[in-house]
């Protein structure tokens, strides 16, 4: 069975490390999308406009492919690798971690750099509230009104999330469930009841 679930952060975090007059100062979000990491990211640029580094990593869905690093400057692998490496530390996925820096005038070095932006990121993680998040599909069902009964069994058997219903002589519903249990649902629904199934193109629901 596939992974259908992930751990992100509940909230926005923020965390700090300071050494030798520099300040790192550590921005987490919980996000879906890379517009919204875009958003996050543009945000504290503004913010911060007068910041020399604004460094980061993401990673977004279950399999580990979508991330990105980026040091904004710093020697390459001093920033954006420690921030992501702490993101995995921690087993987490759809979160941003951005580390603004203030330099302090005294440089870092290589090694001093990387425990920067490491302790800065698990800074911020280590005040995160954790929660885990299971990915739904989302689906439609059309039927006679005459099979409400049944529908409903199904329903509430499998803990199904119901986003939107229309009851008429034919009736419509449009329904989540957990993506490792998707085909049998619609087995179900199709197999035991003959229910016209219309499985919905969207990316699955991340909650």
């Amino acid at each position: 069975m596939e992974k259908d679930y992930y751990t992100t952060i509940k909230k926005p975090v923020e965390g700090i490390y300071k050494e030798k007059g520099s300040k790192f100062l550590a921005y987490g979000f919980p996000v879906q999308t890379e517009e919204e990491i875009k958003t996050h990211i543009e945000n504290l640029k503004k913010r911060y406009h007068d910041a020399r580094h604004h460094c980061f990593a993401w990673e977004l869905g279950l399999d580990g492919n979508n991330f990105r690093m980026n040091d904004d400057g710093e020697p390459s692998g001093t920033a954006g690798k420690p921030i992501l490496g702490q993101i995995h530390s921690f087993g987490l996925t759809n979160i941003l971690v951005v580390v603004v820096r203030y330099f302090g005038g005294i440089k870092l070095g290589t090694g001093g750099l990387i425990q920067a932006y490491k302790a800065a990121t698990a800074d911020a993680l280590e005040k995160a509230e954790l929660i885990q998040c299971t990915v739904k599909k989302s689906f439609s069902v059309r039927f006679p009104y005459n099979m409400m009964n049944q529908v409903m069994r199904v329903v509430n058997d499998e803990e199904l999330t119901i986003n939107a219903q229309k009851f008429e002589a034919d009736c419509n519903m449009t329904l989540a469930v957990r993506e490792s249990k998707f085909e049998s649902i619609i087995d179900r629904f199709q197999k035991s009841f003959g229910i016209e199934v219309i499985e919905d193109k969207e990316p699955p629901i991340k909650r």
